[in-house]
C-alpha cells in the first residue's frame, strides 16, 4: 500500500489564490481616496502658483504667493496665533486627557458615569459647542455672573470681544469638547498594559511616579503617537469653533491659519493665494508630526 505524504505547507500557500474580494476591499478605499484627497491635494499644490479669482484664466505666477506670504500681517498674525492654539489646545487635551484617564482607568463603581460626563462634550458639533460657550461669555453671561457673584466684578468682561481674551476663551471651549475624546484613547492604551508590569514595579518598591515614569509611559508609545498626530492636525484644521464664536475676529485678534485661508478664498475670491495657505498648513502638520516620529524611533533605539 502506497502511503501519500501531505503536501508541504509552500505548495499548499502556492496553491492558493487570494479572492478578488480581497483586491476589491483593498482597491476601492484606495480609490475613494485618491479621488477625494490626493488628487484634490496635488491640485490646491498647482493652484498655489497661480494667481486665480475662480472665474478668469488663471496666471502662473510662480512662488509669488508665498513670497507674499512673508509680508502679509494678517498671515504672520494667524501663524503666530495658530502657534499658540496648537501649543495649548494640543498640550493641555494630552495632559488633561491622560490625567482624567490615570484617575478614571481602575474599574470601581459609579466610574463609568464619571467617564460619560467627561465625554459627553465629544458628542456635540463644534457649532453647537461654540453656541453653547457663547451663551457662558455673554456680558450676562454664566461666567461673568459668577464673577459678581464672588465679588470678583474687575475680572468681568467681554470675553469674546476683548482681543487680549478671544483667542484664549475659544481654546477653553475647545478644550472642553476634545479632553473627553483623548481621555478614551489614552483609556484603550492603558486597558492594554499588562498588570503584571505594574505588580512586579510595586513588589520592586516603585513609587507611584516611578511606575508612571518607567512603566506606564513607555507602554503607551503607540498611543502618544495617535494621540498627537491627531491633536496636530485638530489643531492646525480648527475652523468651525472659531468661525462660529468670533469669525477671527475682534480685529482678527481669533485669526487662524485656517480661517485666514478661507476668507481669503471665498470672501476675496484669491483662491491662489489661499491654496499657499493650505499648502503651509499642510507642511506645519507634516514637521511637527515628522520630527515627534524620529524623536520617538531615537528614544526606542536607545532603551
Amino acid at each position: 500500500m502506497t502511503v501519500h505524504s501531505p503536501p508541504a505547507k509552500s505548495d499548499r500557500r502556492r496553491g492558493i489564490a487570494t479572492p478578488p474580494v480581497v483586491f476589491a476591499l483593498v482597491l476601492v478605499p484606495f480609490l475613494v481616496e485618491t479621488v477625494g484627497v490626493f488628487y484634490p491635494a496635488f491640485q490646491g499644490v498647482l493652484l498655489s502658483f497661480v494667481k486665480w479669482n475662480g472665474l478668469s484664466a488663471a496666471e502662473p505666477i510662480g512662488l509669488a504667493n508665498y513670497v507674499q506670504l512673508t509680508t502679509d500681517a494678517v498671515f504672520i498674525g494667524a501663524l503666530r496665533n495658530t502657534a499658540i492654539w496648537m501649543v495649548l489646545f494640543g498640550g493641555f487635551s494630552f495632559l488633561g486627557g491622560l490625567a482624567i484617564a490615570l484617575l478614571f482607568q481602575a474599574e470601581r463603581r459609579g466610574v463609568g458615569i464619571y467617564r460619560t460626563v467627561v465625554f459627553l462634550p465629544m458628542v456635540f458639533s463644534l457649532v453647537v459647542t461654540a453656541l453653547i460657550w457663547n451663551a457662558v461669555y455673554q456680558p450676562t453671561g454664566i461666567l461673568n455672573e459668577t464673577l459678581r457673584a464672588l465679588g470678583l466684578d474687575s475680572w468681568t468682561r467681554l470675553w469674546l470681544g476683548d482681543p487680549n481674551t478671544a483667542l484664549y476663551a475659544i481654546i477653553v471651549a475647545a478644550l472642553w469638547r476634545q479632553i473627553g475624546y483623548v481621555m478614551v484613547l489614552f483609556l484603550a492604551g492603558l486597558k492594554a498594559i499588562d498588570p503584571t508590569l505594574m505588580e512586579a514595579a510595586r513588589v520592586d518598591g516603585a513609587s507611584v511616579w516611578q511606575r508612571f515614569r518607567y512603566v506606564t509611559l513607555p507602554q503607551l508609545r503607540s498611543v502618544n503617537l495617535v494621540v498627537i498626530s491627531i491633536l496636530v492636525i485638530e489643531a492646525l484644521r480648527s475652523f468651525d469653533i472659531v468661525y462660529a464664536m468670533t469669525n477671527g475676529g475682534p480685529f482678527r485678534s481669533s485669526e487662524l491659519l485656517s480661517t485666514y485661508m478661507y476668507s481669503t478664498a471665498f470672501t476675496g475670491r484669491q483662491l491662489g493665494y489661499s491654496s499657499a495657505i493650505a499648502v503651509v498648513i499642510f507642511v506645519l502638520a507634516l514637521g511637527v508630526i515628522i520630527s515627534y516620529l524620529v524623536r520617538a524611533f531615537s528614544e526606542s533605539k536607545e532603551d
